[in-house]
């Protein structure tokens, strides 16, 4: 299973961009939801997280700009990383991470292809 992120592009210094990543089943399931981003040349980090109880969580870099949320509607999840006052250090692929628990099947982990974000002038 693979995630389907979305919202990267293309934003000068100071802009903002806001980016989604539906989870793959039942809100139910879902233990947290996370963004992790990997710049050129380094290794893939932890941005944000959330968990099922909406407790977050942020990488000291992000923290009062960057903002994970959770989203429920019909069972269904979203999890939204909004980001404000982008610095050309935020450039990097973002990926989404989903960890939850199915009965019957056991715990899994699914991630995303990644969007790309590139903070530019």
């Amino acid at each position: 299973v693979q995630l389907q992120a979305s919202g990267g592009g293309l934003v000068q210094p100071g802009g903002s961009l806001r980016l989604s990543c539906p989870a793959s089943g039942s809100a139910f399931s879902i233990d947290d939801m996370s963004w992790y981003r990997q710049a050129p040349g380094k290794e893939r980090e932890l941005v944000a997280s959330i968990t099922s109880g909406d407790i977050t969580n942020y990488a000291d870099p992000v923290k009062g700009r960057f903002t994970i949320s959770l989203s429920r509607h019909n069972a269904k999840a979203t999890v939204y990383l909004q980001m404000n006052s982008l610095k050309p250090e935020d450039t990097a692929v973002y990926y989404c991470n989903e960890r939850g628990l199915i009965t019957g099947r056991g715990r899994y982990e699914y991630w995303g292809q990644g969007t790309l974000v590139t903070v530019s002038s």
